[in-house]
């Protein structure tokens, strides 16, 4: 019996397609679901895309809920939902994906889990947002929902203009997220992780001058061979979520190791290119074995 299980993510895009390859060739099924194009009838209690019920799949693996960020991404979550309670296998699970798109579930179920992270302020009001300004000396304002430092912004407390760059992020904002300016000394790390089983840890090197290590804003994937003590921080890290596949973004500060956030999806490229291994083949094994054991 060939087991159906299908990739949720961006067609074309380079880590879905890989995702989908590794999974045909140890089933000979492969299914890319776009999550714009599925409609759910709680009627009839079915997940449609392309006149095709995810409800009748075997598994289902979320590589991507959709390109950005966005309360509208909790909603497709939420829609798969319904697939999981029908008894398809989904990896990783809704409810745990659904931690991990507003950066303050992320934020407080690490704290709650006392993973050290940088000094954070979490506001409506502007006066406590320049309060906190000041006490950092150096902040960076972050949306709730985004990637790739998409939407950050860089605040020194001493800008001349901090008020009018407060009030500007207010407006696309309504609840301001702050975290005190890490210094990366050019660098960060991603720790990757299997089934909660450490794989690896690579660099993202700074190349540009620019504030973040990013690969969106031209940082490059680097080896990176960290202690046991770091890789406890990451297991820790990544631990509360109870995901398939993640990817733990650290930072070494002066200070010590701290958390920055946990990826929903992990770094597929990021694995490849920092580390050498190829991360679908090793999820897709991993999903073939969970959903026909």
């Amino acid at each position: 019996m060939t087991e159906k299980i299908g990739v949720i993510g961006t067609p074309g895009k380079w880590s879905t397609e890989a995702l989908a390859d590794a999974l045909e060739a140890r089933t000979g099924y492969r299914q890319v679901i776009d999550m714009a194009r599925v409609t759910l009838d709680l009627g009839t209690r079915a997940l449609v895309c392309d006149g095709m019920d995810l409800c009748a799949l075997d598994g289902l693996v979320v590589k991507k809920i959709a390109e950005t960020y966005s309360p509208d991404a909790l909603d497709r979550l939420e829609m798969l939902r319904v697939a999981e309670a029908m008894g398809v296998k989904i990896f990783s699970p809704a409810t745990a994906i659904l931690r991990l798109m507003d950066r303050l579930a992320c934020t407080v179920t690490l704290a709650n889990a006392d993973v050290p992270m940088p000094p954070t302020t979490i506001t409506e009001d502007v006066t406590a947002a320049r309060a906190a300004l000041d006490r950092y000396g150096s902040a960076v304002f972050k949306p709730l929902f985004s990637t790739k430092a998409r939407g950050m912004v860089l605040l020194d407390a001493d800008a001349p203009d901090a008020e009018a760059q407060i009030a500007a992020f207010k407006a696309a904002n309504p609840v301001m997220y702050l975290q005190k300016k890490a210094d990366l000394s050019g660098h960060d790390l991603g720790m990757v992780f299997l089934g909660g089983a450490y794989l690896c840890t690579y660099a993202r090197v700074n190349q540009t001058g620019s504030w973040n290590t990013t690969i969106h804003s031209g940082g490059k994937y680097a080896p990176f061979e960290p202690d046991a003590a770091l890789i406890e921080l990451g297991r820790r890290a990544q631990a509360p979520f109870g995901l398939t596949f993640t990817t733990v973004d650290i930072a070494l500060t002066p200070d010590g190791p701290i958390v920055f956030e946990v990826s929903a999806f992990g770094g597929y490229r990021g694995a490849l290119e920092g580390c050498g291994i190829d991360a679908a083949a090793l999820v897709a094994e991993h999903v073939h074995q969970a959903v026909t054991a």
